[in-house]
This record gives C-alpha cells, sequence and structure tokens, in this order.
C-alpha cells in the first residue's frame, strides 16, 4: 500500500515529544542537528514537501514560495508571530498559513514583567558584581540604588493578549497602566485592567517610566519607535521589548543609552538578530536576554501541538484553527 501521509518538513529541532508525534502522523522529516537552514534547503523543502514548519528564524519570502511544488499547500509556522513569511504570497498560491497563538501569552509575559523589575532595580549590575567576586564591603545606604516601582506609570504599547497579561501582572505590582493600542480596548476590559488609554503614543511616551512593547511587527510598526519618537521618552524611564526588536530603531537607542538620554532598557529581541548592537552589550544599564520570552518546556511544547493540530486539520480538509490571513496583519 502506497504511503499517504503527507511530506512535512522541520527546519528546526522540536521538543522531543513534538517529534515523535509528528513522526507517528506524517512523514516527517526532522533537522537533527538544529543547524539553520540555508535559502537554497528552504526552496528545495517547498518544492518536495506538502508542508513546511518553519520558526520565527527562517525567512519564508516570497523567493522561496515562489518557487513552491504544486503539492506544497501548508506553512504551520512554530511560532506566534509571521513577519518571517510573506502571508500575502503564500495566499496569492493558495498557500495557507497558520502559527500558534495564546500558548505563549503568560510566559512571554513573565519574561516582560522580569525585565520591568530588573532593569529599574539594577538586577543584573548586582548579580554581576558579585559573580565577578569583586570585593564586597557589605551593605551600604547609598550603594546600587535603583528605582522603586510601585506607583510608577507603565505605558504598554500594544494591548492584545500579552499586552493585559503584562497590564495584569504590573496591576498587582502596584503600577499604573497605561497603553496605546490601534483599538481601544472595551470599557469593561480598562476597568479590569484599571488601565487609560492614550490615542496619541508621542503623548503617551513623554509621560511613562517604563516603556514595553507588545505589539507585532509588520510594516506598519517597523521603527514605531524612531529616533524622534525615542527622543520624547524621559531620561529617567525605561524601555522593555519582548515583541520584535524591529519595532525600535535599534542604532538611536544605543546611542541614547551611551549618552544617558534613557535610564536604561531591557531587551529579549533585537532588530538584527542574532547580531546585537555593541553598544548595548558594553552598558551597564542594559539587560539583554537571547529571545527568551517564550522558553518554557510547557510552552514549546503547547506550540507544537497547535503546529500538529493546524497540519492534522488541514489535511483532513477542514479550516485550520489558527489560520493567518493577511486582512489580520
Amino acid at each position: 500500500m502506497a504511503n499517504t501521509k503527507p511530506i512535512v518538513v522541520v527546519t528546526r529541532k522540536l521538543p522531543d515529544a513534538v517529534e515523535t508525534r509528528m513522526r507517528e502522523l506524517f512523514d516527517t522529516r526532522l533537522n537533527v542537528d538544529d543547524r539553520p537552514m540555508s535559502q537554497a534547503e528552504l526552496v528545495e523543502a517547498v518544492k518536495t514537501a506538502d508542508v513546511l514548519v518553519p520558526t520565527v528564524t527562517d525567512r519564508i519570502d516570497s523567493h522561496i514560495i515562489s518557487q513552491a511544488g504544486e503539492k506544497f499547500k501548508l506553512i504551520a509556522n512554530f511560532g506566534n508571530g509571521i513577519d518571517n513569511i510573506d502571508v500575502a504570497t503564500a495566499n496569492a498560491r493558495n498557500i495557507t498559513v497558520t502559527n500558534t497563538p495564546g500558548v505563549l501569552t503568560e510566559d512571554t509575559a513573565d519574561m516582560a514583567m522580569t525585565l520591568i523589575l530588573a532593569v529599574p532595580r539594577r538586577l543584573m549590575e548586582g548579580m554581576a558584581f558579585m559573580k565577578e567576586q569583586k570585593e564586597w564591603s557589605g551593605w551600604s545606604p547609598t550603594w546600587m540604588l535603583g528605582n522603586r516601582i510601585w506607583g510608577k506609570r507603565l505605558g504598554i504599547i500594544g494591548m492584545g493578549r500579552i499586552g493585559q497579561a503584562v497590564a495584569r501582572r504590573a496591576k498587582a505590582f502596584g503600577m499604573q497602566v497605561h497603553y496605546h493600542n490601534r483599538r481601544r480596548l472595551p470599557e469593561k476590559i480598562e476597568d479590569e485592567l484599571e488601565a487609560t488609554y492614550w490615542e496619541s503614543l508621542d503623548q503617551m511616551l513623554a509621560r511613562m517610566d517604563v516603556i514595553s512593547i507588545h505589539c507585532p511587527h509588520t510594516p506598519a510598526t517597523y521603527h514605531l519607535l524612531s529616533a524622534r519618537r525615542l527622543k520624547l521618552i524621559r531620561p529617567e524611564s525605561y524601555i522593555v521589548n519582548t515583541a520584535r526588536g524591529e519595532v525600535i530603531d535599534e542604532n538611536a537607542l544605543a546611542r541614547m543609552v551611551v549618552n544617558g538620554e534613557i535610564a536604561g532598557a531591557g531587551l529579549d529581541v533585537f532588530e538584527h538578530e542574532p547580531a546585537v548592537n555593541p553598544k548595548l552589550v558594553k552598558s551597564d544599564r542594559v539587560v539583554l536576554i537571547p529571545h527568551m520570552g517564550s522558553a518554557t518546556k510547557e510552552g514549546r511544547s503547547d506550540m507544537g501541538e497547535k503546529v500538529i493540530i493546524n497540519i492534522k486539520t488541514f489535511m483532513d480538509g477542514h479550516r485550520p484553527p489558527d489560520r493567518v490571513l493577511p486582512s489580520m496583519l
């Protein structure tokens, strides 16, 4: 009997349980070495496979999609953000795109709140001092002073699932929640979060103590925090980004950090990943972590389950639950 299982190419190493389940259900081609696939390898994958499972580090652009074989019909992204995929070209070629929304909300919000706490309280500076085994003379009333979080104004850019989850955490820490979003939230949600809406991003930036970014990267949000907008942030304020690096003009931010025009930053994502601006790396007032926002065992397993459900549903002839359309971007 001929093998009728769809050929599924997975671009990176996934959790073992996810890969095992995928091999049971599909004719799965795994990336055992976990080495990023080249553009040529991605082109070969879409020429021969029925389904591609990329991650946020894989650029599935029009050049790759235009070379897809006749049986290639699904890009099941292992990740919530889909700025790595040319959704419009895929849609024009009748290729469905899915993602994994919802399962990363709490994990990413936890990481954002961690950075919101760590940067003003100089946590990484203190840890580095102890790890480097420098001579410590003990507690001092004036040493390693940071800033209190309680009572401070938090400005959230992008009030979707993750932004709202961060707002709930910030409220518990006694912060005043403010937000800017494409659309104002229903009054019921605003009341629950005790959140103040700002139609003008510029005006909000100028009045916040901490800015936390939670909007997706789209053409409209590229360098949303441009050099001009970053200048609006007060010198004693902080910026945190667990969304996408491209939302911030990283070079402009680095210059401001060096010049003392901003108090500090906590960054989980970067404009030119995996490269990071050297000025940010050298600064004691910047906390840098390597895109760890969703890096929990539970979260990655849940992402894998969503990928499997999307593929299985699609191959059974139904609309996958997490389909992405150009109109949604």
